[in-house]
C-alpha cells in the first residue's frame, strides 16, 4: 500500500495534535518514538468511540496491543500541527487491525503510517474475546473506500 496516496479523508475518526518543542532529538526533527506517542493517544481516543474505555481497568472487554509496523515517511519538525487518522482495515474472529497515518495539517501530506494490531481481551479472565459489534460496523477496508 502506499501511505503517500492516503489523505485525511480517507480516515472516518481526525484528533488534532501539536507537536512540542521537548519531541524533537538532537537531529532536531520529531524524535521517531514520539510519533507512537501521537499514535497512542488518538487510538486510545478512537477506541472509546467504539465503547472501549481503557481507562476503566475493571473492565471485561478492552483490547490488548499485538503488534505494530510503523512507516516513516517523511521528517517534521517544532513547531507542528498533525491530523492523525484511524481506520479499521482488517477483522478476525478476536483481532482487528488499525490502520493510523499523521498528517501534517499544513501541507496535507502524510509523514508517519501505522499499522496497529490489536486483540479483544478481557483482564478479569485473562483470556482473548470474540471482537464486538461496534468494531465490526467500523470495518472499513481501503480498497472498498476508494
Amino acid at each position: 500500500m502506499d501511505y503517500k496516496e492516503l489523505t485525511t479523508k480517507d480516515f472516518h475518526f481526525i484528533k488534532t495534535i501539536e507537536s512540542r518543542w521537548r519531541d524533537m532529538d538532537a537531529i532536531r526533527h520529531i524524535n521517531n518514538a514520539t510519533y507512537l506517542n501521537y499514535f497512542e493517544t488518538t487510538r486510545v481516543e478512537y477506541l472509546s468511540t467504539l465503547g472501549f474505555d481503557l481507562i476503566r481497568w475493571e473492565s471485561d472487554s478492552s483490547v490488548i496491543l499485538a503488534s505494530m509496523k510503523i512507516d516513516y515517511l517523511k521528517q517534521s519538525t517544532y513547531p507542528s500541527i498533525y491530523e492523525i487518522g484511524c481506520r479499521i482495515t482488517r477483522l478476525g474472529k478476536k483481532s482487528f487491525d488499525i490502520l493510523s497515518v499523521i498528517f501534517d495539517s499544513e501541507s496535507g501530506l502524510p509523514i508517519v503510517a501505522g499499522i496497529f494490531t490489536l486483540v479483544t481481551f478481557d483482564y478479569k479472565t485473562q483470556q482473548t474475546i470474540p471482537i464486538n459489534d461496534a468494531i465490526k460496523n467500523s470495518y472499513s477496508p481501503l480498497d472498498s473506500h476508494k
